[in-house]
């Protein structure tokens, strides 16, 4: 009897003892939930987004940005700084990674997956295109798509194709780009050219013959008549600009 007594007593204060501990246990959960809040993770995928949209500012057509998931395990200390940055080769274009970081009062860094889709018009070619061929009106053509889907240094803008040279022969609906058409020289060489200067009071021009070939903007030698040799800069309809 007195035995069966014991063993009450003792399982009644095992049970008192698990009960104090889970008690303390909870207590210092709670306590600790007070001291590092989380952070809420649905808020960094905001930030990541206006962070996206600040950066596309100025892009042609229309931009829509949608952030990825993130990790809902992750345990983060709330932070009221959250900074948003590009790592070192990242851009905010097509699928990207963005740096996340917080500084106080608890240091941490992540990054989060984003899609950055720009729908524009963008250039091709409206009927076949034979290398030497000057680009004009008649042989372009818009069409609009995600232009981060679509290769490199294709054209959004008509006046950026043309008076170019085709560089290599083409299909009709070929998307141009910068390497298919080379820039027309604006001074051949040999060109008659009217050379012009100008200054506080006065302007000044004559012609000379240019001794090579020069883009628009390049700096390109000229023989005035007196056979002294000047540098000026190539501008369209034969016009080299000197500056003194």
């Amino acid at each position: 009897m007195a035995s069966g007594r014991l063993g009450f007593v003792m399982l009644l204060a095992v049970l008192m003892l698990s009960n104090s501990l889970l008690l303390k246990a909870a207590t210092s959960q709670v306590a600790i939930s007070k001291q590092y809040p989380k952070q809420d993770l649905s808020l960094i995928k905001v930030k990541v987004v206006e962070f996206l949209q600040t950066q596309t500012l100025g892009y042609p057509g229309k931009v829509a940005v949608q952030a990825g998931a993130i990790d809902p395990n992750l345990k983060l200390a709330i932070c009221h700084d959250i900074q948003v940055f590009l790592p070192s080769g990242s851009r905010a274009w097509g699928k990207t990674s963005v740096g996340v970081r917080c500084n106080a009062p608890s240091a941490w860094t992540i990054y989060a997956q984003a899609t950055v889709n720009v729908v524009a018009q963008y250039l091709v070619a409206a009927a076949p295109l034979a290398q030497g061929r000057v680009v004009t009106h008649e042989d372009l053509l818009f069409q609009t798509g995600d232009l981060t889907q679509l290769p490199p240094g294709i054209f959004t803008d008509v006046t950026q194709a043309l008076g170019r040279i085709v560089n290599i022969s083409m299909n009709a609906g070929a998307v141009l780009r910068q390497e298919m058409l080379k820039v027309s020289p604006v001074v051949q060489q040999g060109q008659t050219v009217m050379i012009t200067s100008a200054g506080k009071g006065f302007r000044v021009s004559a012609e000379g013959k240019a001794m090579t070939k020069a883009n628009e903007g390049q700096v390109v030698q000229v023989k005035v008549a007196n056979g002294q040799v000047v540098s000026g800069i190539a501008r369209q309809s034969g016009q080299v600009e000197v500056v003194f």
